[in-house]
């Protein structure tokens, strides 16, 4: 056994004293990222090539340092994404909803359908779609400036290994939760997008304020991206909002939730409230994890 994957065996057990989920398979992404060779072949380092950084980057994440911070990458979907302080890490929970999105949109008889992602963060889902569905056109809002910087740098990437998405993709600073005509400040340049978006789609913050959440999250997430009121479900309660001013008639919106918070969620996007085919959905864990409906006609202010 090589000199390396010996320290990785005794990486492994002080990852998973403290508490880390994958302990092996975290300690064999940090030593690829830290020697620069692909998971699949860190048995060809050769003993003289082991780099002591490796032993540092061990430390960073057993004080639960999330191991995207460490390496600097996210991967979503078929994405590499820039991640770092200030912007919320996205999960794999996600890509459940935004294969669903992707799917509809394909589905869609519409020429150039039209997408608002409401709170980007790192750009992951805007992104994402961009790039599976090369014919939309994505909207992306972000409110925070520095969440918004690393969504750009994503954004610049993505079109430097994509040309196509070039122009197809939108980023905008602002308030998501807040529709023109509230008095607060929102996403006043999607104004001309006023019932023309074929889909709205957001994963916002949903923790209930004073929730346990892990380390990795609640000292590294950005708490904007976290916390949302006592129920969790204030920043829903504006993608509700905000959807139903964005939506075309037969337009589809996807929020993503929390695990217990399925039936809350269903009934905010209600047929009361103007809404159609309300449908909870299941993440790979087969909890509820995103609902989706239908806005079937005209805008419902208020």
């Amino acid at each position: 056994m090589s000199l390396l994957l010996d320290e990785i065996a005794l990486a492994a057990a002080r990852l998973a004293e403290a508490g880390v989920e994958s302990p092996r398979a975290e300690a064999e992404l940090i030593a690829a990222h830290v020697h620069g060779v692909p998971r699949t072949e860190l048995h060809t380092v050769p003993d003289a090539a082991f780099d002591a950084r490796f032993w540092e980057a061990v430390g960073r994440r057993a004080a639960r340092e999330p191991l995207q911070h460490i390496t600097g990458r996210a991967y979503f979907r078929y994405l590499e994404l820039e991640v770092g302080p200030g912007v919320f890490v996205p999960r794999p929970e996600t890509e459940v909803m935004t294969g669903w999105a992707i799917d509809r949109l394909r589905e869609m008889d519409v020429a150039e359908p039209l997408v608002a992602d409401l709170g980007t963060g790192s750009g992951a889902i805007a992104l994402a779609i961009a790039q599976e569905v090369p014919r939309a056109r994505v909207h992306a809002v972000e409110a925070d400036p520095i969440a918004r910087g690393w969504a750009q740098r994503n954004l610049e990437r993505c079109a430097a290994a994509a040309p196509y998405t070039r122009g197809r993709l939108s980023l905008h600073g602002a308030d998501f939760t807040a529709p023109p005509g509230t008095g607060a400040p929102g996403p006043g340049e999607l104004r001309d997008l006023d019932g023309k978006v074929d889909l709205v789609i957001s994963n916002p913050p949903y923790i209930p304020l004073g929730a346990s959440v892990p380390p990795e999250v609640g000292e590294y997430d950005p708490p904007a991206s976290l916390w949302s009121g006592e129920d969790g479900l204030d920043a829903i309660r504006g993608v509700e909002r905000v959807a139903r001013w964005l939506l075309r008639p037969g337009g589809l919106v996807a929020v993503e939730h929390g695990a217990p918070q399925g039936a809350a969620v269903y009934w905010v996007f209600c047929e009361e409230a103007g809404w159609r085919d309300t449908r909870n959905h299941k993440d790979l864990a087969r909890r509820d994890r995103f609902v989706t409906a239908t806005w079937p006609g005209e805008r419902a202010d208020g």
